[in-house]
């Protein structure tokens, strides 16, 4: 009964005001799939499905002894190869041009290779891009990852930040616009939400012939889904 109550409210409302019809999915804010960029095996796993993560938290890291003893043999060689240039500086004038350039050329070739070592380093370590919360993992202590074949290991959207993304008839393309009200209820559940459009899609969908529009929402679970009607004129 309270489902049909809430079906005749919202037709109500298609009565009363120039509306459009739009269906929807909750899908959250923000969301990325996270893959290794580097090959090796799995060194360490530090969370789960249902993990919530701060933005650059470590959440997976490759075996990297080997990497990390060349990044501190990279910093070593730029430490004398530092030394050896600022002490050839003071004695500049009274040295060949071309040594001098050597030293230098030696200098910045230890800068670079400091750099290329770190961004090795880097990559074995898999961090998130935002706060969130994991919804999906497919890695474990001892798997190998290509960084030739990239595979999505963890899956991450935001926890709270949601979105509505609805789809309406494109011939109402030149009524709907950002600001206006959306009128409208979940499957599953006889409350009436109002919201307000805050983006549409520049295109439309060449196989069904919908635009598809945003509405902000932190209130409900992502994979939700529901219809209501874009208030076009209050009348």
């Amino acid at each position: 009964m309270r489902k049909v109550l809430a079906g005749l409210f919202l037709g109500l409302i298609s009565l009363s005001a120039d509306t459009v019809y739009a269906t929807f999915n909750v899908e959250a804010q923000k969301s990325a799939n996270l893959a290794f960029i580097s090959s090796g095996i799995v060194n360490v796993v530090n969370v789960d499905v249902g993990s919530e993560v701060k933005g650059d938290e470590v959440l997976a890291t490759l075996q990297n002894s080997d990497i990390k003893a060349m990044l501190e043999s990279s910093k070593t060689i730029l430490k004398y190869a530092k030394k050896d240039f600022h002490r050839q500086e003071k004695i500049r004038t009274l040295i060949d041009e071309a040594k001098f350039d050597e030293y230098a050329k030696n200098y910045e070739n230890a800068k670079n290779q400091l750099a290329y070592q770190e961004s090795l380093y880097d990559k074995t370590f898999l961090k998130a891009p935002f706060d969130g919360i994991i919804y999906e993992k497919d890695i474990e202590v001892g798997d190998a990852v290509s960084g030739m074949m990239l595979k999505t290991v963890f899956k991450i959207q935001s926890k709270k930040s949601r979105k509505l993304v609805l789809e309406f008839d494109q011939k109402y393309w030149k009524k709907v616009k950002t600001g206006q009200t959306f009128r409208y209820s979940v499957d599953g559940d006889d409350t009436t939400y109002n919201g307000v459009l805050s983006k549409i899609y520049p295109h439309a969908n060449a196989r069904n012939r919908k635009i598809k529009a945003e509405v902000q929402s932190d209130t409900f679970v992502v994979g939700l889904f529901g219809s209501g009607y874009i208030i076009i004129d209050d009348k």
